[in-house]
Order: C-alpha cells, then sequence, then structure tokens
C-alpha cells in the first residue's frame, strides 16, 4: 500500500498532462464540430498542405537528428577521455544540461539577435565584407530551423549517450591490441557494434524532440505553416479559417502515431544496449 501511495503522484501527474490531453485529441480526432462521428477529419490529412507539413517536418527533424547525433556523439567520447571527476568534465556536462533545455522563444531571440539583420554577429562580420543578412537565411523554415534545432540536438545528445560511451570497458580494447588489433579493429568490430544501439536509439529520440519543437519555429517563422506543429497551431488559434480544430486533432493524432513508432524502436534499442553495457 505504501509503495501505491509513492507511485500515486506520478500516476496523477501523467493523467492530467499526458492521459487526458491524448484522450482529446483521439475523441476529437472522430468528430465533427456537432460532436458526430466522423472520418473526414482523417480524410482532411490528405490535402496538399498538411501532406507537405508532415513530409518537412520529417525531413527537418531527421536531418537534425542526424546532425545532433553525429556531433553529439563525437563530443561526448571527447569528455569521456576526461579524467573522472575533472573541472573540465562537469564544465562541459553542466553546460549541455543547460543548453539542451534551452529552446522556445528564449532560444529564437538568441539566434535573432545574434545572426539577424541587425544581430551583433551580422554586423561585426559586415565591417569585413561578409553579409550574413542578405539572404534572410534565419527565417527560412529549413535553413534557420535546422541551425537552430542542432543547436540543442547537440548538447541532448551528450546527455543521452555519454552513459553508453563510458560503458565501454578498457579490457576490450586491450583484448583487441593483445590480438594484434589496431584503433580502427576496435572501434569497427568492438566498440561500434556495442555503441550502435545506444547511438540509433539517441538519434531516434533527438527526432521525437525535434519533431515535436513548436515555440522555437513559432517564433522564427512569421508566414506559412511549412511543419505540422505550426500546422496545428493555426488551426487551433485562426480567426480566419473557423471550424478546423478537430483537423487540428486529427493532425496531432498522426504526430502521436509518428512518435509512438519511434519511441517504441527507442525502447527496444535501450534494452538492447543495456544487456551488452550492463553484462
Amino acid at each position: 500500500m505504501g509503495a501505491l501511495l509513492g507511485v500515486l503522484p506520478f500516476f496523477a501527474y501523467t493523467t492530467i498532462f499526458l492521459g487526458i490531453p491524448t484522450l482529446i485529441v483521439v475523441v476529437g480526432a472522430f468528430v465533427d464540430g456537432n460532436g458526430q462521428p466522423t472520418l473526414g477529419n482523417l480524410s482532411a490529412l490528405a490535402q496538399p498542405q498538411i501532406v507537405s507539413a508532415f513530409v518537412h517536418s520529417v525531413v527537418l527533424s531527421a536531418v537534425t537528428a542526424v546532425l545532433g547525433a553525429s556531433f553529439g556523439a563525437l563530443l561526448a567520447y571527447a569528455v569521456s577521455t576526461a579524467r573522472e571527476g575533472s573541472l573540465m568534465r562537469r564544465l562541459v556536462a553542466s553546460a549541455c544540461g543547460v543548453l539542451a533545455q534551452f529552446g522556445g522563444v528564449t532560444l529564437a531571440f538568441a539566434f535573432i539577435a545574434t545572426f539577424s539583420s541587425q544581430g551583433f554577429l551580422t554586423l561585426w562580420l559586415k565591417k569585413y565584407g561578409i553579409d550574413l543578412a542578405g539572404s534572410n537565411w534565419l527565417y527560412d523554415p529549413y535553413k534557420g530551423l535546422v541551425l537552430v534545432y542542432t543547436y540543442f540536438q547537440i548538447p541532448l545528445m551528450l546527455i543521452v549517450f555519454l552513459p553508453a560511451v563510458e560503458g565501454l570497458r578498457p579490457q576490450w580494447r586491450e583484448a583487441t591490441e593483445s590480438l594484434g588489433g589496431s584503433t580502427w579493429n576496435y572501434w569497427r568490430h568492438v566498440g561500434g557494434p556495442i555503441l550502435a544501439p545506444s547511438f540509433i536509439g539517441a538519434m531516434l529520440l533527438l527526432f521525437t524532440n525535434a519533431f515535436s519543437a513548436y515555440a522555437t519555429a513559432y517564433a522564427l517563422i512569421s508566414q506559412g505553416s511549412p511543419i505540422i506543429p505550426l500546422q496545428i497551431g493555426g488551426t487551433l488559434s485562426s480567426e480566419v479559417i473557423l471550424g478546423q480544430e478537430n483537423i487540428g486533432k486529427a493532425m496531432a493524432l498522426g504526430m502521436v502515431a509518428i512518435v509512438a513508432v519511434v519511441m517504441t524502436l527507442y525502447v527496444v534499442l535501450q534494452r538492447r544496449t543495456t544487456k551488452w553495457l550492463g553484462s
């Protein structure tokens, strides 16, 4: 009974902030504005602008996940080579913990203040003949968002992937070297295969993180809704096109389905990683 009371706050939290909103989305996706059952909301997902938003969201999330995972994995390995408890290691880990949560409107403002037409870096480089503001790349739905999303993906990758890198045992490298293997042989036949499930799992987590991001894109992209979170926000807040709320819920249901598939793969890969690194 005591154990049940201990987890009661967790169940209450997940029910209020996860269970009930998900139920509202699922029910709303299958009813019309009058509360009658319908499949029209799901049929609306075939509209070109909605399909395009889903495709762009998937591509944007995949690209930033690959970039964030690649650079983050290299950073995690570099940190793992530092002495345990060293000042540099603590500073990098602490900074990544902060930067991984540095998102939303605050992150968008930071990039605008740095890279916009009147940003301090843009004005400083302009003195040397380098014009960053000419193409307005920061507000491009793809160029700007790829850079901004990758910014918080890299530190998140370090946090997620560092425990797996630290789980590599020195004895495995020593055994490889004693058998005449090189560093390349070690990473190709030992370290790489062991870390691969953890790396792919972390990359899937980064994909989900970017796929669900909303506030940063909303603050940067002022026209159109090139990605699905902005499309959903438009259906719920638009004063021009009314009665689209349930179509927005259908789009949200599509996002939930994609995230559910990705996170299922993530859990499977994490179990395999735990089997290797925990043995």
